[in-house]
């Protein structure tokens, strides 16, 4: 008896693996094209970078291994650009990190709450993301100007003394922070606060209500708790980017002046491009890699003291 229903099963069986192998093979081709784009666009270069960085390689010549001395080279102060360039990266993501942060969640807040004209106000918080960043650097370089710029001319016929502001070593990197907070505040870090927002559940706001909380109670007690994990996630995004700073600089000020915005990106392009030292470029490249690594970590690592996650908590209590 059980030698006839495995006969009569297996055909059953090995007609499901078929279909299940077409399927999976279906999968496998609809993500080739991602999948070979990952290996040739980035996995390849990111290895060749990784080796590139243990060799002297200036393009024109075969690399030459060097093993640590690229590394050596950046911390031993022989390179006068890199703890500068790496310092002004970290005060610019100083600044913009959190205002970027706060001012798209005030957006977010000002949006979700329905107003008249809300689909106008969304559309004109976005049409700054859609600017390439290079055609906005060139905008706000005219309009900064200080000789011919309208801003400044206007500052000038209300009597007020205007700065200088991309020309200015005090003025030109709390400058740049503007522009990039201008040309990112509205984007998807915004839709993401919002989408967020709308997910958090009314019937927690009618009970804070009830319980006598104000506008600013019921947002700090219900909102940002309830969001907290799409904070967390702007958070991360927003550090990533603030590192990786270099259109607004390369096309304002080309890092000056007096190196008042020469960014870490932009030291390791110049390095890289106009130096042809690709061997260095690559180590500088790790280094800021290993940088960002760290520091995410960091913050998963203190996420557990603020991050609520709602479901988390319900398994907890189940």
């Amino acid at each position: 008896m059980s030698v006839q229903v495995s006969t009569v099963q297996s055909p059953r069986r090995s007609r499901w693996t078929r279909r299940a192998i077409g399927e999976a093979l279906e999968g496998y081709a609809f993500i080739m094209p991602w999948i070979i784009g990952f290996l040739v666009l980035t996995l390849g270069p990111m290895l060749a970078s990784l080796y590139f960085s243990f060799t002297h390689y200036s393009i024109i010549r075969p690399p030459r291994f060097t093993g640590l001395e690229n590394y050596i080279r950046a911390f031993s102060g022989k390179d006068r650009l890199f703890y500068g360039s790496l310092l002004r990266t970290a005060r610019f993501a100083l600044y913009y990190v959190p205002l970027g942060v706060a001012i798209s969640l005030l957006l977010a807040v000002m949006l979700d709450r329905k107003l008249i004209g809300t689909t106008i106000y969304r559309t004109l918080f976005f049409l700054p993301t859609l600017t390439p960043a290079a055609a906005s650097s060139l905008l706000w370089s005219w309009l900064l100007n200080p000789e011919v710029g309208p801003i400044n001319y206007l500052l000038y016929r209300l009597g007020i003394e205007a700065p200088r502001w991309l020309a200015s070593p005090e003025w030109a990197l709390p400058t740049i922070v503007m522009i990039a907070i201008w040309g990112t505040v509205g984007g998807s870090r915004m839709i993401i606060f919002l989408a967020g927002l709308q997910g958090v559940p009314e019937e927690l706001y009618d009970a804070a209500s009830i319980d006598g909380a104000n506008s600013w109670q019921r947002f700090r007690h219900v909102t940002l708790p309830m969001i907290s994990p799409v904070v967390f996630f702007n958070l991360v995004l927003s550090a990533i980017a603030a590192f990786r700073v270099f259109t607004f600089a390369f096309m304002t000020t080309g890092g000056g002046p007096a190196y008042a915005t020469w960014f870490y990106m932009l030291h390791l392009y110049n390095t890289a491009f106009r130096s042809l030292f690709m061997g260095y470029a690559s180590a500088l490249a790790w280094v800021l890699f290993i940088i960002v690594f760290i520091f995410t970590v960091i913050q998963f690592r203190l996420s557990g003291r603020w991050v609520f996650y709602s479901g988390e908590t319900q398994a907890r209590e189940a």
